[in-house]
């Protein structure tokens, strides 16, 4: 009696142990496998939307002014280089006369003083009645002839070295001569570059340049730097460059930041984006290539497609149907299948579900 006791004490447990572990077994199959993700508050915002292009920085067409010879003359002496910058009125260049002119020069001299002895003589033989008053003015309109072609090769330099000085304080762009050579009139000897009046130059593809506008403000860093500086927009062409395949367009640059022939890149903001705002590590990319996020809703996964408005360093715009009640993933979301169970850690390390 006492040992069928026993046996049915023991059969009863076994079964007990039995029906818990099938209920441990029923429950982890319910729940399946989780996940540890972090997790972030879906949030509605703004960020400006923007079209990066690339460009050169160089002088605008109005700031720019190519010196010429204004005779014909020997390049003495250069006293600038390419791309100094020269204040207004700085010397640039010495001219001399050539040759030729110098042989003109001294037979105007000459001249000049053949007229005036002229005039000398006769006004004496005026006086002794020997000339009349007519060979008199005559002889003094030679004069006055000789000496305005002596003054006009003056005023060309033909008389002299001649230096050449800026118009205004200025880049300079290039030097197109030489100490020695032997230019013509009108012959350009250099170009100058207003060194406050430089403009981005940039390319944008046709797709994008119909969203720029003149107005538009941009934020600009010179290649291997970090230092942005503001600009604005102040042309968009209406033409592809051929040579490119690009639609030029202009940027007006703060004075004293930028060099000529600096490469930038430059963000063109055309607008704000509306949406929610999310850190760019909560966005993936399916096997289509289409952009989608995670949300754990009631602490299941659930993938979500949405569309890319725009992006700010860390930071983007998306659109879709989210559900601003549920969090979104972030660490951990590309392990997540729909359906899958995720858990977070709670601030003492241990994680809950």
């Amino acid at each position: 009696m006492r040992r069928r006791s026993i046996l049915t004490i023991a059969l009863s447990a076994a079964l007990i142990t039995v029906d818990f572990s099938h209920a441990l077994e029923a429950q982890s199959s319910d729940q399946g496998p989780s996940v540890l993700v972090q997790l972030a508050k879906l949030q509605r915002g703004s960020l400006p939307q923007t079209i990066t292009a690339y460009g050169t920085v160089q002088a605008g067409p109005s700031a720019s002014q190519t010196v010429m010879a204004p005779l014909s003359a020997v390049v003495r002496q250069i006293y600038i280089r390419t791309g100094e910058e020269v204040a207004g009125g700085a010397p640039l260049i010495q001219l001399g006369p050539t040759p030729q002119d110098t042989a003109t020069y001294a037979q105007a001299q000459s001249a000049l003083r053949a007229a005036t002895e002229l005039v000398d003589r006769t006004r004496t033989m005026l006086g002794q009645h020997l000339a009349t008053a007519q060979q008199l003015a005559d002889a003094i309109k030679g004069q006055a002839d000789a000496r305005a072609t002596l003054s006009e090769l003056d005023a060309e330099g033909a008389g002299g070295a001649q230096i050449l000085r800026a118009p205004f304080s200025a880049i300079v762009a290039v030097i197109s001569t030489s100490p020695g050579a032997i230019v013509a009139q009108g012959t350009a000897l250099l170009d100058l570059d207003r060194a406050d009046a430089l403009v981005l130059e940039l390319g944008v593809v046709p797709e994008q340049a119909d969203k720029i506008q003149s107005g538009n403000a941009v934020n600009i860093v010179a290649l291997g730097t970090k230092d942005p500086a503001p600009g604005k927009v102040v042309l968009r062409g209406r033409l592809i460059d051929p040579r490119t395949g690009l639609v030029p367009v202009d940027v007006a640059l703060p004075p004293g930041r930028f060099l000529a022939g600096q490469m930038v890149e430059a963000e063109i903001v055309i607008g704000e984006a509306q949406g929610y705002v999310v850190p760019h590590e909560a966005i993936l990319v399916n096997d289509s290539g289409n952009p989608y996020m995670v949300q754990a809703v009631d602490m299941i996964a659930k993938k979500v497609p949405i569309r890319v408005l725009a992006a700010a360093g860390a930071r983007d715009v998306v659109d879709g149907p989210l559900d601003p009640k549920w969090p979104v993933v972030l660490a951990g979301n590309y392990q997540l299948s729909d359906g899958t169970r995720v858990r977070v850690a709670s601030p003492d390390g241990a994680t809950t579900q």
